[in-house]
Protein backbone atom coordinates (compact mmCIF):
# COMPACT_ATOMS: atom_id res chain seq x y z
CA UNK A 1 0.00 0.00 0.00
CA UNK A 2 1.11 3.62 -1.10
CA UNK A 3 2.43 5.65 1.60
CA UNK A 4 0.28 8.91 1.82
CA UNK A 5 3.38 11.96 1.04
CA UNK A 6 3.82 14.80 3.25
CA UNK A 7 1.69 17.75 2.48
CA UNK A 8 3.90 20.82 0.95
CA UNK A 9 3.69 23.85 3.14
CA UNK A 10 3.91 27.35 2.26
CA UNK A 11 7.43 29.19 3.46
CA UNK A 12 9.27 25.70 3.72
CA UNK A 13 12.03 23.81 1.72
CA UNK A 14 11.63 20.69 0.35
CA UNK A 15 13.40 17.85 -1.71
CA UNK A 16 11.21 16.86 -4.87
CA UNK A 17 12.29 14.25 -6.75
CA UNK A 18 10.92 11.35 -9.02
CA UNK A 19 11.67 8.54 -11.48
CA UNK A 20 10.56 7.44 -14.55
CA UNK A 21 8.14 4.13 -14.90
CA UNK A 22 10.14 1.39 -14.76
CA UNK A 23 12.99 0.92 -17.10
CA UNK A 24 12.01 3.96 -19.40
CA UNK A 25 13.66 7.58 -19.69
CA UNK A 26 12.11 10.81 -18.87
CA UNK A 27 14.34 12.48 -21.52
CA UNK A 28 15.74 11.15 -24.35
CA UNK A 29 17.35 14.57 -25.72
CA UNK A 30 18.69 17.54 -25.15
CA UNK A 31 14.80 19.34 -26.24
CA UNK A 32 13.36 17.05 -23.63
CA UNK A 33 15.41 19.03 -20.65
CA UNK A 34 14.57 22.00 -22.08
CA UNK A 35 11.24 21.72 -22.29
CA UNK A 36 11.19 20.19 -18.78
CA UNK A 37 12.36 22.96 -17.63
CA UNK A 38 9.89 25.58 -19.41
CA UNK A 39 7.13 23.72 -18.11
CA UNK A 40 8.62 23.95 -14.79
CA UNK A 41 9.29 27.74 -15.16
CA UNK A 42 5.54 28.02 -16.18
CA UNK A 43 3.87 26.19 -12.82
CA UNK A 44 6.36 25.62 -10.39
CA UNK A 45 8.39 28.92 -10.55
CA UNK A 46 5.36 30.89 -9.75
CA UNK A 47 4.90 28.87 -6.18
CA UNK A 48 8.13 28.01 -5.34
CA UNK A 49 11.77 29.85 -5.32
CA UNK A 50 14.04 26.90 -6.55
CA UNK A 51 17.36 26.66 -4.93
CA UNK A 52 19.04 23.50 -7.63
CA UNK A 53 18.48 21.12 -9.70
CA UNK A 54 19.86 18.40 -11.68
CA UNK A 55 17.75 16.35 -14.13
CA UNK A 56 19.32 13.12 -15.54
CA UNK A 57 17.59 10.59 -18.16
CA UNK A 58 15.61 8.28 -15.90
CA UNK A 59 15.04 10.95 -12.77
CA UNK A 60 15.19 14.17 -11.52
CA UNK A 61 16.23 16.41 -7.79
CA UNK A 62 14.89 19.15 -7.20
CA UNK A 63 15.55 21.35 -4.24
CA UNK A 64 12.58 24.36 -3.19
CA UNK A 65 11.03 26.34 -1.07
CA UNK A 66 7.34 26.90 -1.60
CA UNK A 67 6.70 30.73 -1.53
CA UNK A 68 4.37 32.16 1.14
CA UNK A 69 0.43 32.08 1.42
CA UNK A 70 -0.03 35.35 0.02
CA UNK A 71 2.30 34.93 -3.01
CA UNK A 72 1.01 31.70 -4.17
CA UNK A 73 -2.69 32.51 -3.37
CA UNK A 74 -2.10 36.27 -5.78
CA UNK A 75 -0.42 34.28 -8.26
CA UNK A 76 -3.73 31.85 -7.88
CA UNK A 77 -6.44 34.90 -8.69
CA UNK A 78 -3.62 36.55 -11.03
CA UNK A 79 -4.15 33.19 -12.98
CA UNK A 80 -8.32 32.34 -12.30
CA UNK A 81 -7.86 29.49 -11.38
CA UNK A 82 -10.84 28.29 -9.02
CA UNK A 83 -9.73 28.14 -5.02
CA UNK A 84 -12.96 26.66 -4.21
CA UNK A 85 -12.88 22.59 -3.05
CA UNK A 86 -9.64 22.48 -1.50
CA UNK A 87 -9.71 22.39 1.92
CA UNK A 88 -6.00 23.82 2.50
CA UNK A 89 -3.35 25.30 0.12
CA UNK A 90 -1.27 22.84 0.14
CA UNK A 91 -4.06 20.71 -2.17
CA UNK A 92 -3.28 23.69 -4.45
CA UNK A 93 0.25 23.74 -4.06
CA UNK A 94 -0.20 19.87 -5.29
CA UNK A 95 -2.46 20.43 -8.29
CA UNK A 96 0.02 22.71 -9.55
CA UNK A 97 2.85 20.07 -9.43
CA UNK A 98 0.02 17.42 -11.00
CA UNK A 99 -0.36 19.97 -13.57
CA UNK A 100 3.62 20.48 -14.35
CA UNK A 101 3.71 16.26 -14.23
CA UNK A 102 0.84 16.11 -16.71
CA UNK A 103 1.60 18.98 -19.08
CA UNK A 104 5.24 17.08 -19.71
CA UNK A 105 3.97 13.82 -20.23
CA UNK A 106 1.34 14.72 -22.64
CA UNK A 107 3.43 16.54 -25.09
CA UNK A 108 6.51 13.48 -24.12
CA UNK A 109 3.73 11.15 -24.90
CA UNK A 110 2.74 12.55 -28.58
CA UNK A 111 6.52 13.60 -29.54
CA UNK A 112 7.40 9.92 -28.93
CA UNK A 113 4.12 8.05 -29.90
CA UNK A 114 3.69 5.75 -26.34
CA UNK A 115 0.80 6.29 -24.09
CA UNK A 116 -0.08 6.41 -19.82
CA UNK A 117 1.91 7.55 -17.24
CA UNK A 118 5.37 8.38 -17.25
CA UNK A 119 6.52 9.29 -14.03
CA UNK A 120 6.35 7.67 -10.59
CA UNK A 121 3.00 8.59 -8.75
CA UNK A 122 3.39 9.91 -5.94
CA UNK A 123 6.07 12.27 -6.67
CA UNK A 124 8.41 12.21 -3.89
CA UNK A 125 9.13 14.88 -1.40
CA UNK A 126 11.04 15.32 1.98
CA UNK A 127 10.96 18.42 4.02
CA UNK A 128 14.64 19.68 5.13
CA UNK A 129 14.61 19.79 8.53
CA UNK A 130 18.44 21.86 9.52
CA UNK A 131 20.86 22.94 8.29
CA UNK A 132 23.13 20.16 7.88
CA UNK A 133 20.45 17.77 6.14
CA UNK A 134 20.31 21.39 3.25
CA UNK A 135 23.98 21.32 3.07
CA UNK A 136 24.05 17.61 2.32
CA UNK A 137 21.44 17.41 -0.14
CA UNK A 138 22.68 20.41 -2.20
CA UNK A 139 26.23 18.38 -2.20
CA UNK A 140 23.89 15.17 -3.28
CA UNK A 141 21.85 16.81 -5.77
CA UNK A 142 25.03 18.35 -8.14
CA UNK A 143 26.85 15.02 -7.57
CA UNK A 144 24.04 12.75 -8.11
CA UNK A 145 25.50 12.48 -12.19
CA UNK A 146 28.45 11.15 -10.70
CA UNK A 147 27.20 9.19 -8.34
CA UNK A 148 25.03 7.47 -11.45
CA UNK A 149 28.04 6.97 -13.60
CA UNK A 150 26.75 9.72 -16.22
CA UNK A 151 29.67 11.87 -16.12
CA UNK A 152 33.01 11.62 -14.12
CA UNK A 153 32.79 15.43 -12.89
CA UNK A 154 29.88 17.31 -11.76
CA UNK A 155 30.83 20.53 -14.21
CA UNK A 156 30.49 18.22 -17.22
CA UNK A 157 26.71 17.23 -16.47
CA UNK A 158 24.72 20.16 -18.59
CA UNK A 159 21.10 19.91 -17.18
CA UNK A 160 22.09 20.87 -13.88
CA UNK A 161 21.73 24.35 -11.87
CA UNK A 162 25.61 24.35 -10.91
CA UNK A 163 25.75 26.25 -13.97
CA UNK A 164 23.96 29.06 -13.31
CA UNK A 165 25.85 29.60 -9.91
CA UNK A 166 28.90 29.61 -12.35
CA UNK A 167 26.85 32.69 -14.69
CA UNK A 168 25.96 35.92 -14.84
CA UNK A 169 22.98 35.32 -17.22
CA UNK A 170 19.72 36.19 -15.46
CA UNK A 171 18.14 32.88 -14.38
CA UNK A 172 15.03 32.02 -12.51
CA UNK A 173 17.22 30.40 -9.97
CA UNK A 174 17.53 31.80 -6.51
CA UNK A 175 20.99 32.08 -6.59
CA UNK A 176 21.44 34.85 -3.98
CA UNK A 177 19.88 32.48 -1.11
CA UNK A 178 22.88 29.47 -2.05
CA UNK A 179 25.93 32.22 -2.66
CA UNK A 180 25.09 33.76 1.27
CA UNK A 181 24.62 30.18 2.42
CA UNK A 182 27.99 29.22 1.55
CA UNK A 183 29.40 32.91 1.09
CA UNK A 184 29.94 33.18 -2.36
CA UNK A 185 29.66 31.64 -6.30
CA UNK A 186 33.37 30.31 -5.40
CA UNK A 187 32.54 28.82 -2.46
CA UNK A 188 29.09 27.04 -4.14
CA UNK A 189 32.32 25.20 -6.38
CA UNK A 190 35.13 24.41 -3.91
CA UNK A 191 32.50 23.15 -1.69
CA UNK A 192 31.46 20.76 -3.96
CA UNK A 193 34.70 19.99 -5.73
CA UNK A 194 36.16 19.08 -1.89
CA UNK A 195 33.42 16.60 -1.59
CA UNK A 196 34.04 15.43 -5.31
CA UNK A 197 37.92 14.58 -4.21
CA UNK A 198 37.10 12.85 -1.50
CA UNK A 199 34.65 10.88 -3.52
CA UNK A 200 32.02 11.40 -1.01
CA UNK A 201 28.88 10.44 -2.03
CA UNK A 202 26.04 10.58 -0.10
CA UNK A 203 23.34 7.98 0.22
CA UNK A 204 20.29 8.71 -0.55
CA UNK A 205 18.44 11.61 1.29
Amino acid sequence: MATTPPPLLPETVYHVYNHANGSENLFRCDENYYYFLRKYAEYIYPIADTYAYCLMPNHFHIMIRIRSEEEIVAFLKERNIDLTGFQNLSGLISQQFSHFFNAYTKAYNKLYERRGSLFERPFKRKAITDDQYFTQLIAYIYLNPVKHGFCKDLLDWQHSSIHSYLSQKPSKINRTYLEEWFGNREQILKFHQEIFMEKFLFDDL
